[in-house]
C-alpha cells in the first residue's frame, strides 16, 4: 500500500484510528481541546445558571468537563504503532504482524475468530474488510472518512 498516511489511520482491522477518542492526532481530541478554550472558566458560569436558571443540567457540568478532558487528552498513536489502548483483548496488532499483512481481508484466513473482539466489534470487522478488499484501502477510507466512527 502506498498511501502511508490511510495507513497510518486506518488500523489492520480496518477501524479509523483517527476518528477513536484515544488517538493522539485525531479530531475528537483536536476538537476537545478547542472547545475547552472556548469554554474558558465556563465552571462559574455553569454554577451560576444552575442557580439562576434552575437548569439541572447544569450541575452536570463538572461531570462534562471531566469528560471532555479526558478526550483532550488522548495519547495513543494508533494500532500500527502500539497496542490498542481501548479493545484491551485484542489481537490483530500480533496477528498482522506475524502474518506480514496491511489488513485482515489481506490474509489467506480472513475472516478469522481469532480477533479478540466481542460480537458486535467482530461483525464490524469484517464487514470493513469485506468492502475494503472489494474497493481496497484508498477507496474504502474516502468512502468513510467524513462519516463518525460511533
Amino acid at each position: 500500500m502506498e498511501n502511508n498516511f490511510i495507513k497510518n489511520r486506518l488500523a489492520p482491522c480496518g477501524l479509523d484510528c483517527g476518528k477513536c477518542y484515544a488517538f493522539a492526532d485525531g479530531d475528537i481530541k483536536r476538537l476537545s481541546n478547542e472547545l475547552k478554550a472556548s469554554l474558558g472558566n465556563f465552571d462559574v458560569y455553569a454554577k451560576r445558571f444552575s442557580e439562576l436558571l434552575d437548569g439541572d443540567i447544569f450541575r452536570k457540568y463538572p461531570d462534562f468537563k471531566e469528560l471532555l478532558a479526558y478526550f483532550a487528552d488522548a495519547h495513543c498513536n494508533g494500532c500500527r504503532n502500539e497496542k490498542c489502548k481501548i479493545f484491551k483483548d485484542c489481537k490483530v496488532r500480533e496477528c498482522f504482524e506475524e502474518k506480514g499483512v496491511d489488513f485482515c481481508f489481506q490474509c489467506s484466513d480472513f475472516p478469522c475468530e481469532n480477533t479478540g473482539f466481542d460480537e458486535h466489534l467482530q461483525k464490524r470487522y469484517i464487514s470493513i474488510n469485506t468492502r475494503m478488499k472489494e474497493v481496497g484501502p484508498e477507496k474504502y477510507f474516502e468512502e468513510t472518512k467524513d462519516k463518525p466512527r460511533y
